[in-house]
């Protein structure tokens, strides 16, 4: 599985007439094990990101360490002052007041802003974008549109966390960042399983087998649905 991915990822970086790539080093998981892909295929010829945007000390660390674990050249740009700036336009004009509502609406703002830096980056070196979502979060919608979600590359989207956990066992990813609980990292004391409501194992196993707890299918099919509109392009009218 590493040989191919390693391939295809060579693959569509020449496709593009690109030199490597350029990702969010986050901390987590995912961005570990495309980190580790990027520099099986391009050597030197990668650049990770650390996006710190009202992120927790532990994660920054956590991003420092998956760097230097796996000889990842990369670069920290902090984005709180970009973050705040835009927050106060926004509500200058008009303030959620929902409490809920108001954590969704500003979290995605961190995502949208940390694509901004890394097509810059990317257009800068003439890299391609590489997204760190996994099949999981593809198929029920768990990333913000144009945000984590805007990528020129997924490597890992064919595959569910529990295969990306395998993978990074055989990367050589740190331990401390295959045992931690997985997080967008939007507010504190975020984690991906207390958000969508199911476990990654729930999940992993509808998807690889189409079996479940009966309630588990439902919510799984009803998150699919309502993110479909992340999956396609905007819709053209026929005329």
């Amino acid at each position: 599985m590493v040989n191919r991915l390693t391939e295809w990822l060579k693959c569509k970086v020449q496709e593009a007439g690109a030199r490597g790539v350029v990702f969010g080093l986050s901390g987590g998981i995912d961005s570990a094990v495309v980190g580790a892909l990027a520099r099986r295929a391009f050597g030197n010829n990668l650049l990770g990101i650390i996006m710190p945007c009202e992120s927790s000390v532990q994660d920054i660390l956590d991003a420092k360490l998956v760097a230097d674990e796996l000889s990842i050249p990369c670069i920290m740009v902090e984005l709180d002052d970009a973050y705040h700036l835009l927050v106060g336009q926004y509500e200058a004009f008009f303030k959620v007041e929902n409490e809920s509502r108001a954590r969704q609406v500003k979290g995605n703002i961190k995502p949208r802003l940390r694509m901004i830096t890394l097509y810059y980056f990317a257009q800068a070196l003439g890299y391609l974008v590489a997204g760190t979502s996994n099949r999981d979060e593809l198929e029920v919608g768990y990333f913000t549109k144009y945000g984590d979600g805007g990528a020129d590359i997924l490597p890992i989207g064919a595959l569910v966390k529990s295969q990306v956990r395998k993978l990074a066992e055989f990367l050589g990813v740190p331990e401390p960042i295959i045992k931690k609980a997985p997080s967008a990292g939007l507010y504190e004391n975020q984690t991906d399983e207390g958000e969508m409501g199911i476990t990654y194992e729930e999940l992993d196993r509808y998807l690889l087998t189409g079996e479940g707890r009966e309630e588990v299918v439902l919510k799984i099919k009803e998150m699919q649905r309502l993110s479909e509109h992340k999956r396609r392009l905007p819709p053209i009218p026929d005329i």
